[in-house]
């Protein structure tokens, strides 16, 4: 099965998660209602709902609140970007300018507070205190990673222990409640759930750690970003901090300099450095890892069209270009 395959099989309910994410994105406030539309509508996958769609199918379920779930994890998604970049002062995502470079920072802030509050609203329409429980942990550990990844910002002594960390809550953990969800509504049992979450949980970190790679490999075009967005935040990801690991003299010090005061005047030096130690294809065989621990979760499922389209999900996560 490939992507496109997924997107076909999924075809009908995506339209009505796009339909209700438009329905509530209104506001009566111009400003909130540009703003969003913008960001919502720059061209992203939409992986996240994507995976809440398909776990539920695949789990059984059969009623309609899953539409509401994906469109609640996408707007909980939308405003963690829209934050995300005013803390980077990224000026590119996707391909576009960023909504804090063409309306403010102050702006980009409070409307990424709409979303969270309208995501909220949504999820006590979906009448479920264990759906509202799961979704009000994760965007609490969202906010943890976030704050974590600001304090290895800079810090060349950054572990891998602790980047992990960061990824689990910022990235991984909205896959996880995705994934989790689709279980729930199902009605599933606990042990089910678990698997479902735990499958989230190691794609969404195959796909981070693809994510991090690409920040070295792929071009501006491609990831719809600037090359290097990482090492100019002073970001300490992965093949960074493998490089460094690997590296002794001259080449170690310029990496710890590099990460503590970001910017890209080394770049080429570094990439060189990156793939002199090895730390991409470390990086890759890590993703690997994560792609097949979340097949692994996925044993409790019956054989369907939605359970494959969850095993091709974790090996596109690892083979992508952007």
């Amino acid at each position: 099965m490939d992507f496109t395959t997924i997107l076909q099989l999924t075809a009908d309910d995506m339209r009505a998660v796009n339909t209700l994410i438009q329905q509530r994105l209104y506001s009566d406030v111009a400003l909130v209602n540009q703003l969003s539309h913008y960001i919502i509508n720059s061209g992203g996958k939409r992986l996240r709902p994507l995976l809440a769609l398909i776990c539920a199918r695949a789990c059984g379920y059969q009623g309609d609140r899953h539409i509401d779930v994906a469109a609640i994890i996408e707007f909980i998604h939308t405003a963690t970007l829209l934050h995300d970049d005013v803390v980077d002062d990224s000026d590119l995502r996707r391909g576009k300018e960023t909504a804090n470079n063409v309306w403010g920072n102050q702006a980009a802030v409070l409307v990424g507070d709409f979303l969270y509050s309208r995501s909220f609203e949504m999820m006590v329409d979906v009448g479920s205190m264990r759906v509202m429980e799961i979704l009000a942990s994760t965007t609490n550990v969202i906010a943890e990673g976030e704050v974590l990844q600001l304090l290895n910002c800079h810090d060349p002594d950054t572990t891998e222990e602790r980047y992990m960390e960061v990824i689990h809550s910022k990235t991984a953990r909205l896959f996880e409640a995705a994934c989790q969800l689709g279980a729930v509504l199902a009605g599933k049992s606990p042990e089910e759930e678990q698997a479902m979450a735990r499958y989230g949980m190691h794609l969404g970190t195959a796909f981070q750690l693809v994510d991090d790679m690409l920040d070295y490999t792929a071009s501006s075009e491609e990831m719809g970003k600037n090359v290097g967005d990482d090492l100019a935040e002073g970001k300490p990801t992965l093949p960074l901090i493998v490089a460094l690991r690997q590296s002794t003299g001259t080449t170690a010090q310029m990496l710890r300099d590099s990460i503590e005061h970001g910017g890209l005047d080394n770049l080429e030096q570094i990439i060189q450095a990156i793939r002199d130690t090895d730390a991409l294809s470390y990086t890759a065989e890590l993703a690997k890892r994560e792609a097949q621990l979340a097949i692994d979760n996925l044993k409790h499922l019956p054989n369907s069209p939605h359970q494959e389209a969850l095993e091709t999900l974790a090996w596109f996560s690892t083979n992508r270009s952007h």
